[in-house]
């Protein structure tokens, strides 16, 4: 890449449109769809799991021999299928989010505690109604932790779909930074990528304590421990 500098401030400027803010709402589009599928996906399958225990072990290998398939794999094996629309990396990436989200569903709704179940049916609740206003609150933190790891990890996956011409950060990198030996783009690409996967990390957290506002925080719980001892 030569004597120029790592970031060249002015090309940063004046690509700010385009290719910049075209590849970054591109890889938030192939981030975020796969998240909202894998989650409408895994919340079924979940329940379904919980409710009937022997399906979980065959569902859960499923998933986890899927996730073990290289993501390059599935999208080239898409391409004679979907050619190159957004649903070449879509598809691999939901079924990537099953792995994480499908366990935490799982995990989640089975720590709802027996007597608060037995509760809602001593209250006249019947099961969808218990699930949806009982369960799921309760499973919520554990979902939604699931939700994070996924969601991470499929902000990093999509710039692989860069390799099979798809676009986001990843395009950025490999066309305008790797192929024209030219450092900036790949900065930019790198540093775009990190800042939106914590943005959306950070969004889910403050969707859980919004949703979730009983949970009790970090400095609550700690400061709840320090009155028990001095009791």
């Amino acid at each position: 890449m030569g004597d120029q500098p790592l970031v060249r401030w002015d090309w940063v400027t004046s690509h700010l449109a385009d290719p910049i803010g075209t590849r970054l709402l591109e890889h938030l589009q192939l981030s975020l769809t796969p998240i909202l599928l894998g989650l409408l996906l895994a919340l079924p399958v979940g329940v379904a799991c919980v409710r009937w225990r022997a399906l979980y072990p065959p569902v859960f290998t499923t998933v986890n021999i899927l996730y073990a398939i290289p993501s390059i794999a599935l999208f080239f094996l898409l391409l004679p299928y979907t050619s190159f629309s957004p649903w070449t990396a879509i598809i691999p990436l939901t079924v990537y989010t099953l792995a994480v989200l499908v366990p935490n569903v799982v995990d989640g709704l089975q720590q709802v505690p027996e007597h608060v179940r037995q509760a809602a049916v001593a209250m006249g609740f019947g099961p969808l109604r218990r699930l949806v206003q009982v369960e799921l609150p309760v499973a919520l933190p554990v979902v939604i932790a699931g939700l994070r790891v996924a969601a991470v990890a499929t902000i990093s996956m999509v710039s692989i779909a860069s390799l099979v011409g798809l676009g986001g950060l990843g395009q950025l990198i490999l066309t305008d930074g790797f192929r024209r030996q030219f450092a900036t783009p790949i900065v930019v690409g790198i540093t775009l990528s990190v800042a939106l996967a914590f943005l959306i990390d950070g969004l889910l957290v403050l969707l859980q304590r919004w949703l979730t506002p009983w949970t009790p925080r970090r400095g609550q719980a700690a400061e709840r421990a320090e009155r028990r001892q001095q009791a």
